[in-house]
């Protein structure tokens, strides 16, 4: 027998697929507490997004000034952190990648979140997906600010060089081209000073490594983890080391 309750049950699944497939859509507006997780990528709320139209230098990328190298891609994390870590963010959406992260311009208070990043040289104009940032990432390099005080390689570039067999999850995930995808993507920990290194092996193996553990140095972090707990959480395992 057929339920009188179904025609009810069928319409707030058709509410809840409504809602589901609405976020991020294009010109959603959103807010909520954020932290960083890397130069031009944020957590706000339960929501990774990913900065649109601006490229950041890699977590472990360094960059050269007055022939010294520094760690330009941890200062652009930083500065991130700086701007937005612990306060009400408000972003609007330009849709999701296809990693599921919504592609956003985000505000804290009356700041426009990228385009400080490209204004004060931690970041440049993403050309390939929009040019609203040309004129910012123009002020910083006349100026010599950030990346524009010495030598560099762009992001998409070092990306491109350290490019493994297969692809990792944050080489790959640099798209800034909106595609269809509802799936939700797990919160991501905010890489600050933490230095436990989760990386994807050519295996598909999801592997952490902890400082002094052999090839530590040579691992190019997937993502940065405070404690090994939370390394676990995300769904890693301890690399196994061989003596």
């Amino acid at each position: 027998m057929r339920s009188h309750h179904t025609p009810f049950v069928l319409a707030a699944l058709a509410i809840a697929l409504a809602s589901t497939v609405a976020t991020a859509a294009p010109g959603e507006i959103f807010w909520g507490t954020a932290r960083a997780k890397d130069g031009d990528s944020l957590v706000v709320g339960s929501r990774e997004v990913r900065l649109f139209g601006i490229d950041a230098p890699e977590f472990d990328q360094s960059c050269k000034r007055a022939g010294t190298n520094w760690q330009c891609g941890t200062e652009a994390a930083q500065k991130l952190a700086a701007l937005v870590t612990g306060r009400e963010v408000r972003c609007v959406s330009s849709g999701v990648d296809q990693y599921a992260r919504t592609l956003a311009t985000c505000t804290v208070g009356q700041v426009d979140i990228n385009r400080t990043m490209v204004a004060t040289g931690f970041a440049v104009a993403f050309r390939r997906y929009s040019s609203n940032y040309v004129s910012a990432e123009e002020s910083a390099k006349v100026k010599r600010r950030g990346l524009w005080s010495g030598e560099f390689q762009m992001p998409q570039a070092f990306r491109a060089a350290e490019q493994p067999t297969a692809p990792s999850r944050l080489s790959a995930g640099r798209s800034d081209l909106p595609v269809k995808s509802s799936s939700n993507y797990s919160a991501v920990r905010s890489k600050g000073n933490c230095n436990i290194k989760g990386n994807r092996n050519r295996k598909g193996q999801w592997i952490y490594h902890v400082p002094g553990m052999p090839y530590y140095d040579q691992t190019r972090a997937e993502d940065i983890f405070c404690t090994e707990a939370e390394a676990q959480a995300a769904g890693y395992r301890r690399a196994i080391v061989r003596r």
